[in-house]
């Protein structure tokens, strides 16, 4: 297809279907009207080629606006349905963090110290989203929260937050692949054929069938994420009754559970120090809810569906986290030995439940979905690294080539990269890979932190230039109920956590201050200061002012009209009887 063709943003038409019935083929080009006649593995082939060139009319635009402009029109294919985007804002990040790392985090806080340490990180997140979401139905560019920052905040920050992004799901992929392997082990005690292989088969297979779902393009990866993500979704609703049943001692052995775990031995282990411990695994274990936002760049309508995404975190975070471990709870005690004793569903409280209810079968079926949470991670990190790898390029923060993006609006080199880097999940084969999956948990460990952070800062930002530049809030398609101040609140956790976390990585639980110690936690820390000092004094770019930032080029912004037409919608419902009205409000708030 000629590169001359031109994409109306509105609908960024696929040129790669050809199946657009057109009555007049005069004004095709000869490269269109010969794909039409290739046949299917002709077409296919065509939607490897460059995907073709959105016509912007920069006239009058300075360079800056011409920048947001290009970025706001990179020709992503918006694939992915609503019932997609609510199944992954839902389900999406569940992982290992919630079925295994939560075992780690019993034994070291207790109970109790697990669900402040998930409830504060949960907090946090709530008010992080909301702000995202403003953000983001205003500017919906691609990269998303990363390009955010170049645009609010500071390019320097900008272009850390998009690296420390990057390398967050880019260690995560093999991270996840490793783990996958590891979590087939729970079966070795029934010397099942699966696990006497080297478990580098397994890492072939599943590094093989995630690049290929990744290569697919956002409509099968979708599919892909939305089947997983019901699965977990279903096995946390179903351990929920199932724990209810058995605490009040409906289970095959009739043992009434209760609440006695909670106070013998406790509901906290190692004091202050042991919560404040479970912030490390919590942000893991929660991280990746931001990712919504970056699907939205290729979903349809992003402007009415994220907002009801970022809504839906509230019940996210309370159903699986908190309801879901306080349950499970009561049927482990963090005394028990087996607790972070194994590396596979062994030494999940999700499986320990199972086994101390005495119900035979149901812990494979939950090692099972482990597994699958593991894949389903993996899944989504080469979806948001190669997507990010794609923006930080087109931004000039990566090589030119690396933000190549084909008519089905695939990353390809991006996935390529992530892929590619996919391998190290080869380590499994070595008796020595233990180290080097504890370091690429380091990198991955506190990059959510920063990236939270950034978010909340980006928001903050904005609201402050849209006061300094007198810009109305009814402009929006969507604004936070929380304002501000929401941001700011959650800004103040991630720094306090941020805090409390150097205390706990300089004096870890039960071993002696060092750098090793130090650095498992902190690691990311070192590689995010490089980018940013390495940046600012490369390129010397100032700060963003408020005053001047742009918040119209590529913005999505309210007519007059539609500003007019929802003031007349506020007139209707405050006109309604209250016992209708509430209720609406409440719904429209938290749904």
């Amino acid at each position: 297809m000629d590169s001359d063709i031109s994409i109306v943003e509105s609908s960024k038409e696929k040129y790669s279907n050809y199946e657009v019935n057109f009555t007049d083929t005069s004004d095709l080009s000869e490269d269109v009207i010969s794909a039409r006649n290739r046949g299917k593995f002709g077409r296919f082939i065509d939607t490897f080629k460059p995907a073709a060139t959105v016509d912007i009319d920069t006239t009058g635009l300075t360079e800056e606006e011409a920048y947001h402009l290009r970025m706001s029109s990179a020709p992503m294919s918006p694939e992915l349905s609503p019932l997609q985007m609510f199944a992954i804002a839902v389900g999406g990040s569940i992982g290992s963090g919630l079925f295994l790392g939560s075992g780690n985090d019993l034994a070291a806080g207790g109970p109790g110290g697990v669900i402040i340490g998930f409830f504060i990180t949960g907090v946090l997140l709530f008010f992080m989203m909301q702000s995202l979401g403003e953000v983001a139905v205003r500017f919906p560019v691609q990269g998303s929260f990363s390009i955010h920052t170049m645009r609010l905040v500071d390019d320097s920050w900008g272009f850390a937050m998009s690296w420390n992004y990057v390398l967050q799901w880019i260690v995560c992929f093999p991270l996840e692949l490793t783990a996958a392997a590891i979590i087939l082990g729970y079966w070795k005690s029934d010397d099942n054929g699966a696990t006497n292989v080297n478990p580098a088969a397994w890492v072939s297979l599943f590094w093989f069938v995630l690049s290929l779902i990744s290569f697919g393009g956002a409509g099968i990866w979708g599919t892909a994420e939305t089947v997983l993500s019901v699965i977990k979704i279903i096995t946390v609703v179903g351990m929920c009754i199932f724990g209810i049943i058995c605490t009040a001692g409906g289970g095959p052995t009739h043992h009434y559970f209760g609440t006695h775990f909670w106070y013998d031995p406790g509901a906290f282990n190692n004091g202050v120090k042991g919560t404040v411990n479970v912030f490390v695994n919590s942000a893991f274990a929660m991280s990746g809810i931001e990712m919504i936002a970056l699907a939205s760049a290729e979903s349809k309508d992003p402007h009415k569906v994220l907002p009801k995404a970022v809504k839906q975190t509230f019940w996210r975070i309370l159903l699986f986290y908190l309801v879901s471990l306080t349950i499970i709870f009561c049927l482990v005690p963090y005394t028990d030995p087996r607790l972070g004793t194994s590396s596979d569903g062994k030494a999940s409280p999700f499986v320990l439940a199972c086994v101390n209810a005495g119900v035979s079968g149901l812990p494979s079926v939950i090692n099972v979905v482990i597994l699958l949470a593991a894949l389903s991670v993996g899944n989504a990190a080469v979806f948001a690294s190669s997507r990010t790898l794609a923006a930080v390029a087109n931004a000039g923060g990566a090589p030119k080539f690396v933000g190549y993006i084909d008519r089905n609006g695939r990353p390809l080199v991006g996935i390529a990269i992530t892929v590619i880097f996919g391998l190290i999940g080869f380590i499994v084969a070595s008796p020595a890979y233990n180290p080097a999956f504890i370091w690429m948990q380091a990198i991955a460990g506190q990059s959510s932190l920063f990236t939270w952070g950034s978010i909340n800062l980006n928001h903050i930002m904005m609201r402050i230039a849209m006061k300094k530049q007198g810009r109305s809030l009814k402009e929006q398609y969507y604004s936070t109920p929380f304002g501000i101040w929401g941001s700011c609140i959650s800004l103040a956790i991630v720094l306090a956590i941020l805090g409390l976390e150097v205390w706990v990585a300089l004096f870890p639980i039960g071993e002696s201050p060092s750098a090793e110690a130090f650095f498992e936690v902190w690691l990311s820390l070192p590689i995010v200061l490089a980018f940013y000092i390495g940046h600012k004094l490369y390129y010397r770019k100032p700060f963003v002012y408020p005053s001047t930032v742009d918040l119209v080029t590529g913005a999505r912004i309210k007519t007059e009209e539609e500003m007019n037409a929802t003031d007349e919608d506020q007139v209707v419902l405050r006109q309604l009887p209250k016992w209708r009205r509430y209720p609406l409000q409440v719904y429209h708030a938290w749904c």
